[in-house]
């Protein structure tokens, strides 16, 4: 049996972003003998029952999520911010419990009736009051921290996840992605 389990991971329910079913994915994870497998779909979880009802048919624990979107500021800002085109940073939501899945429900719902500009969003001030049974994940490339070094902020790094660790203390995790070589450079 395998270790490896996927934490980020998107399915056909992320239009233009992957093209993978649940019945194929879960195929997978039993070939490579995976324990269990999350699914965490761009702004939605349009495909949370089905994912739950193949996993669990085929041995395989589900771990529900979702990489959400995170307004710069308020959700209710409808203007781009911080040189980000659709308004946004992402971050990746993995439910622990019952309650986080409840949680996790009513972050997508009002991410979409509240915050949506270009993308479902919400905001800090959700994230705190939502938290609870949630696994948050900073995701490498896109995530406030990643955004903020890549401007060469350490700064405003620094202060985002500190703000993190404060909300979802042990809870918090930073995503790491190996970037292949580019022009030579490693």
């Amino acid at each position: 049996m395998s270790n490896f389990v996927h934490l980020h991971l998107h399915t056909s329910y992320s239009l233009q972003d992957s093209s993978i079913r649940h019945d194929a994915l879960i195929k997978r994870a039993v070939e490579f003998g995976m324990p269990a497998v999350a699914m965490t779909d761009h702004g939605n979880m349009f495909g949370t029952v089905e994912f739950y009802n193949t996993a669990k048919k085929n041995g395989i624990k589900p771990i529900i999520g979702c990489e959400i979107y995170v307004a710069p500021e308020s959700r209710h800002e409808k203007k781009s911010k911080d040189g980000l085109r659709d308004a946004s940073y992402h971050l990746i939501l993995l439910c622990e419990n019952e309650t986080g899945y409840k949680n996790l429900i009513k972050l997508v719902t009002q991410s979409h009736l509240e915050g949506f500009y270009y993308k479902p969003r919400i905001d800090h001030e959700l994230i705190s009051v939502h938290h609870d049974g949630l696994i948050a994940i900073i995701p490498s490339f896109s995530g406030e921290t990643s955004t903020a070094l890549k401007s060469n902020d350490e700064g405003k790094a620094k202060e985002k996840l500190e703000w993190y660790k404060k909300v979802f203390g042990k809870d918090l995790y930073l995503e790491i992605t190996h970037h292949p070589e580019i022009d030579g450079h490693q």
